[in-house]
């Protein structure tokens, strides 16, 4: 069982503010994944994304965060750094789990709606993984978003057809939820609206983070 130290929930509430303050526009539902593997031949990689669901009366797809600079006529070199930053946030909660004695996760996702802040613990061996990280992405997708076969490309109905075929087996996870810390935000981007598309994700490494 996880224990919420006053230093975890102060990164908890952190993380809140700078997704807050990295979205534009109103919305409804965010899904946020970070996952950090620790390759003693490599050092310390990883990965970030998220999404969000704009606000509205129709249901509306979710957004990629990285379309959001092009969405929203942002600077993409500026946004990237609030990743990053955002990313070193995430290393810093797993380094507090250990800190405190606590096992150290492989991979988080949480979850943001109506007010309530769900995280999710994984604890899979990504350094042994049989599917790659872009794979990773899709499957995730799926799981959380309901990004169906009938909704990719080629390629990417190939990775779910062979991921929903693979016998599953029980993973290691913890689930906690509560209130979020944030009730109400102001975001000081400034931005314009024009529509594009990018589903690229971030890899990122110990060095690119350190601030």
């Amino acid at each position: 069982m996880v224990n919420h130290t006053n230093k975890i929930k102060h990164i908890y509430e952190d993380l809140q503010k700078k997704i807050y303050n990295m979205i534009p526009e109103k919305w409804e539902k965010l899904y946020l994944y970070s996952s950090i593997i620790e390759k003693p031949e490599e050092g310390e990689t990883g990965e970030l994304f998220f999404y969000y669901i704009p606000k509205g009366v129709l249901k509306k797809k979710p957004v990629n965060a990285y379309e959001i600079p092009n969405k929203f006529n942002l600077d993409e070199g500026e946004f990237l750094q609030l990743i990053e930053i955002l990313y070193a946030k995430i290393r810093q909660l797993r380094e507090e789990f250990i800190n405190s004695g606590q096992e150290p996760w492989s991979s988080i996702t949480c979850t943001i709606q109506n007010s309530r802040f769900r995280v999710e613990y994984n604890y899979e061996d990504l350094k042994n993984n049989e599917f790659t990280s872009y794979e990773r992405h899709i499957i995730w997708r799926y799981k959380n978003l309901e990004i169906g076969p009938e909704q990719v490309n080629k390629q990417d109905k190939e990775i779910l057809k062979r991921y929903i075929a693979k016998p599953k087996t029980e993973q290691k996870k913890e689930i906690y939820e509560f209130g979020t810390y944030l009730k109400e935000t102001t975001n000081k981007i400034n931005y314009q609206t024009e529509e594009s598309e990018n589903t690229n994700q971030i890899e990122l490494t110990k060095k690119e983070t350190e601030y």
